[in-house]
């Protein structure tokens, strides 16, 4: 796997932000893309963190932060069941991120509060919440790369 270079993006707050968002997530996606059953989701530390479980998470802290969707339990989301397949852990993670962008893009003012978490109180602003998910999954991310090398020794991007 070949390193890729952090995106050029646009202009503006917004679409920087996005831009490296973005990135993170497809980094995330390529490595869990092309390993095999059991190893996607078979823990590779003490933790219990396994790639599948990554994917799964992520799509849980996607819908809460930008959907507005909470976890009963989010050491759960950490955990795939023997029911929930790559292909559909995938989907889920792909749909929750296209729909965030969605919310994102209809974000006139990064500074404001955002309403619609799912948790009562006043929310952080989409500028916090964007740069939160950037450390999330650039976090998670690296854990992903430990992962998938000692799956496999692939390494880069």
């Amino acid at each position: 796997m070949a390193d890729t270079r952090p995106p050029r993006t646009g202009a503006d707050e917004a679409s920087t932000l996005l831009g490296f968002l973005d990135y993170l997530r497809d980094a995330i996606t390529d490595k869990v893309t092309g390993v095999p059953e059991p190893q996607i989701r078979t823990a590779g530390v003490p933790s219990g963190t396994s790639l599948l479980g990554l994917v799964k998470h992520l799509t849980a802290v996607e819908r809460f932060w930008f959907l507005g969707e909470d976890s009963d339990d989010w050491a759960a989301t950490m955990r795939p069941t023997p029911d929930e397949s790559t292909e559909q852990l995938l989907a889920d993670y792909r749909k929750a991120v296209e729909q965030a962008n969605e919310v994102v893009g209809a974000c006139t003012d990064l500074s404001r509060p955002v309403r619609h978490l799912p948790r009562p109180g006043s929310g952080p602003s989409m500028r916090w919440i964007l740069t939160h998910l950037i450390e999330e999954t650039g976090r998670h991310a690296g854990h992903a790369d430990i992962l998938r090398e000692q799956i496999d020794g692939t390494t880069g991007r």
